[in-house]
This record gives structure tokens, C-alpha cells and sequence, in this order.
């Protein structure tokens, strides 16, 4: 304990000015962002601020990522509405404390290197719909409610302060760190906004009017649910709902910090650091959450890289709302919407929009469905989930199209089909049909060493060559089989006979770096 204490303050790692300025800008960022949320999922702005603090400290001190911000998040409070208003807020506490459970289930069996198989044109889909998404979000503050209670556009004098303070923000925000790094242009933006609003006295929407953020500490809470199979089978589809949006979106922001910063993260870590996060709120009366990809980019923008932004970002949360809750409440939304389209300008990936013509069309197409899914449903793992199918299912039609076969027959009167290229479910018809038995001798040999046997539909291919040639009398012979396809074939011994060459050699197949290289 001493020695992860030492690590985390050591002064030599980190700029403390820089780490505290970002942490204090992000807790104000965090705000509004939380009271959203909270009011989307339909419970208490308090529980929306709980749960930002709770799983914030958790995270920035046991998680896989530094610098990165967690707590409440969009992504979350759409999954748990349903749950809500069907069953009440206990329900969802209890589902939020099993949704840590799978997560932490997930980093024990280290899953979450898994992040790995989601495609760049994937990545590139996610964030450009989530910049899109965060702007979105902010056009809301642009509405007000009439005395009928019917949500309108702002029109006349409330609009175009409301706009020309936005206009502000972002000119602050963009432009001060040309003039000075001293101080994270954000929080600078905020404060001259807030002074000018508060000593001119200019009537515009503030924090206060979302909602009250002032209370006292979080307190210890079991979710009053009955403890049997029925209160499971109504949570267990929510909890492993949100387990899965929030570890996406959590290992995909990770991943995102990682190329900004070129450091790298740790995923498996991550996983359990924010299932043990969302333990702990569930229990102190928290709506679950995961990392948040705008408020991590504020935080490394403004200077943060270690948990020590974090860390100031959540206690300055709680610090607000026990004792500065009615200065916070008198910041303009002006500014956060400000600072917030900042960030959605800032997480677009324009460079994507340069390479339309430079990358395979199938990788624009799955680049725009990502993000048109982010838009407009919102379901940031149901995006991820189509993209990565769509990029796999392509991958596998490009290489079933590389089965191929050079024919040849020796001075012996055998005939040899040097096979290249994967075999498996996508190509094994295209292999079937490279084969002429009622033409070919008495013997032939398949020589795999360009080739691999990847599943079973590849293992089911060989045997139906194999079948086809027996029928007429005729010997297959199997050379340059890779281990890995050797051992696929003896497993299914039962159900293919398959002859070897004497002269097969033995291979070594290279696994990950981190696991051993077997024969």
C-alpha cells in the first residue's frame, strides 16, 4: 500500500499544478453532465453526483488508465430507464452491483485484450458518432419550458446571450493556450464566463437551474430487493447489459487515451477496477457508470496524465456538493455547452473524412454505419457490436476469394496441389472444387505449407476430398501440415482419416508474446 501511495504522489512523475488545474476543471465539466444522466435514467440529480464521485476515486486509483475520468454516463442511464420505471430504484442498485461482478469476472479471466479485435474503421465510427452524439446533447440547453410546460427553442435577447457566451467559451478555450500554458484554457473559459454573468448580472440558464446539487456525504445503502432466483432473472439482463456498454466504452476510451498520450493502458485492470467501482456504488445507492470519453479528453487536454486528476476531479465533485454548491449552481450552462462542443470538435476524427478515397470502400461503409448506429440509437456497444461483425464477415469473404491451388504431377506419376491461402467456413467449397478425382492418379499429396486448417468447416473440407478419392480407390496424402492444423485433424480423428508423408517436417506456431510458444 505504501509503496502504490508513493508511486501515485511521487512529484517527479507528474506536473501538480497541471494535474490540479485539469481535475478541478473536469469536476466542473462533471456536473451537469451527471445531473443529465440522472434525469434520463430517471432517478435523483444526487445519485447521478454519487455515483460520478464514487466510481471516479474508485477508478483513478485501481484503474488500468491514467488520466482517464469515469462516473455516470449516457451510455448507462439509457439501459437502466426500463429497469427504473418497471421495477424502482432498488432494482437498480442491485443490478448495478452485479453489473460490477461481471466485470470483474471479465478482467479475472482477462478479457479484455479482446478490445483488440475491434477494426480501426471501427474506431474511427465510434468516436466520430460519439463527437456527434456529445454535440447533440448540447443543443438541449438551447430549450426552455413555456408556461404550458411544452419544451420550445429559446428565441430573442436569452438566445443570443446564450450564444454569444457559448461563441466565448470556445474562443477562450481555443486561442489562451497560444498566449499561455499556465492554466487549462477550459477552466479559464468557465471562470470569465461565470464572472461576467455574475457581477454583470445578466439573466441566462446556470447549473442551479438543472437542479439542486447540495447535499451531504453518500451513505451506505443495501438494495431492498428480495434475495431469491426471481429478483435475479429481472436484473440479470440489465447488469449484463450495462457490464458489456460499459466495458466497451470504457476500453475503447482506454484505447483512445493511449494513441493521445502514446503511452499504454492496462484493459484487464481496467475491467476490474470499474466492476469493483460500480460494487461499491451500487451498495452506496449509485446508478452505475464507466469511463467518460469527454471529460477524459478535457482531463489529458488541460494537462492531466496520472491518477492525480482524477483523483482532485472526483473529491472536488464531493467538495462541491457538500460545501460549494451554491457557487456551482450559479455557473452559466453557456460555458459547459461551450466547453463540451470543444470537446465534440476535439474527439471527431477529421483526419478519417481525408481517407474516404484512399481506404477500401467496405471500410468507409463500416466506418459510417458505426456512426450513424451512435447517433441515432444511441447504443454505443450495439455500434461496436455491427461494426466489428460487418469488418469480420468481409474479412473472411477477402479471404475465401485466396484459396487457391498450383497443380502438379512428379516424375513418380503423383500429383501434388500446393495449397495457399486459409481454409476455413468461407472457403471450404472454393477448396472442394479445386480437386479432379475421377482425372487424377492413384496417389496425390496436399501440401498445406502455405495454407492452414483454421476450424471445422475446414476440418469437414479435407474430408470430403479425402471421401470423394477413397470411393474411386485412390490415396490421399497430407504434407506441411502446421501444428496447430495437425492437432485440429487428431481431434477429429474419429471422423477423418487423414495419411501423412514421411518427409512432413514439424512446425512452431508463434503465439502472443505474452503466452508461451508451443509445438
Amino acid at each position: 500500500m505504501t509503496q502504490m501511495f508513493y508511486r501515485l504522489f511521487k512529484p517527479t512523475q507528474v506536473n501538480l499544478k497541471d494535474e490540479v488545474l485539469s481535475g478541478l476543471t473536469v469536476a466542473l465539466a462533471l456536473v451537469p453532465e451527471a445531473v443529465a444522466f440522472s434525469l434520463i435514467a430517471g432517478v435523483s440529480p444526487l445519485i447521478g453526483l454519487y455515483t460520478a464521485f464514487i466510481i471516479g476515486l474508485i477508478t483513478s486509483i485501481m484503474g488500468g488508465r491514467p488520466g482517464m475520468i469515469s462516473g455516470a454516463t449516457g451510455a448507462i442511464a439509457v439501459v437502466v430507464v426500463a429497469l427504473v420505471v418497471s421495477h424502482g430504484v432498488e432494482y437498480l442498485f442491485a443490478a448495478v452491483v452485479l453489473m460490477g461482478l461481471i466485470q470483474i469476472l471479465v478482467g479475472v479471466l482477462k478479457l479484455g485484450k479482446l478490445i483488440r479485435l475491434v477494426p480501426h474503421p471501427v474506431m474511427f465510427g465510434f468516436v466520430n458518432g460519439l463527437a456527434i452524439v456529445i454535440a447533440m446533447a448540447q443543443f438541449a440547453q438551447f430549450k426552455t419550458v413555456n408556461a404550458e410546460g411544452v419544451s420550445e427553442w429559446m428565441s430573442g435577447n436569452p438566445l443570443y446571450i446564450m450564444i454569444g457566451f457559448v461563441v466565448l467559451t470556445m474562443v477562450i478555450i481555443k486561442f489562451l493556450p497560444k498566449l499561455t500554458t499556465a492554466v487549462p484554457s477550459a477552466l479559464v473559459a468557465i471562470l470569465t464566463v461565470s464572472l461576467i454573468v455574475i457581477f454583470g448580472g445578466i439573466d441566462t440558464r446556470t447549473v442551479g437551474d438543472l437542479a439542486s446539487i447540495s447535499g451531504g456525504l453518500p451513505e451506505f445503502h443495501l438494495p431492498l430487493v428480495p434475495l431469491n432466483m426471481e429478483t435475479l432473472m429481472i436484473i440479470l439482463p440489465y447488469s449484463a447489459i450495462m457490464a458489456g456498454v460499459g466495458l466497451i466504452e470504457s476500453l475503447l476510451t482506454l484505447t483512445l487515451i493511449d494513441e493521445i498520450t502514446e503511452t499504454r493502458g492496462h484493459g484487464n485492470k481496467e475491467c476490474v477496477a470499474q466492476g469493483v467501482a460500480n460494487i461499491t456504488t451500487g451498495f452506496f445507492g449509485g446508478m452505475g457508470g464507466c469511463a467518460m470519453i469527454g471529460q477524459s479528453l478535457i482531463n489529458v487536454n488541460a494537462g492531466g496524465r496520472s491518477r492525480i486528476s482524477g483523483i482532485v476531479a472526483s473529491v472536488g465533485l464531493l467538495v462541491f456538493i457538500l460545501f460549494l454548491s451554491a457557487y456551482i449552481e450559479m455557473v452559466p450552462m453557456a460555458a459547459l455547452v461551450g466547453l463540451m462542443f470543444m470537446v465534440a470538435i476535439g474527439t471527431f476524427e477529421w483526419a478519417s473524412l481525408k481517407v474516404f478515397r484512399k481506404v477500401p470502400a467496405h471500410d468507409v461503409l463500416v466506418m459510417v454505419i458505426v456512426t450513424l448506429v451512435t447517433v441515432f440509437l444511441h447504443n454505443l456497444a450495439l455500434a461496436v457490436l455491427i461494426g466489428v461483425i460487418i469488418s469480420a464477415l468481409v474479412f473472411s469473404w477477402e479471404n475465401a476469394k485466396r484459396i487457391r491451388a498450383r497443380k502438379y504431377v512428379d516424375e513418380n506419376g503423383v500429383k501434388h496441389y500446393e495449397m495457399f491461402g486459409p481454409l476455413f467456413f468461407a472457403s471450404a467449397m472454393a477448396f472442394g472444387q479445386k480437386f479432379d478425382p475421377i482425372n487424377d492418379p492413384e496417389e496425390i499429396i496436399i501440401d498445406f505449407q502455405e495454407s492452414r486448417i483454421v476450424d471445422h468447416s475446414g476440418i469437414d473440407a479435407i474430408h470430403k476430398v479425402t471421401e470423394r478419392y477413397e470411393k474411386l480407390g485412390k490415396t490421399v496424402y497430407i504434407r506441411h501440415l502446421s501444428s496447430s492444423s495437425r492437432v485440429l485433424l487428431e481431434k477429429a480423428e474419429t471422423i477423418i482419416n487423414v495419411n501423412y508423408t514421411d518427409d512432413d517436417p514439424s512446425f512452431k506456431i508463434v503465439l502472443d508474446k505474452r503466452e508461451k510458444v508451443r509445438s
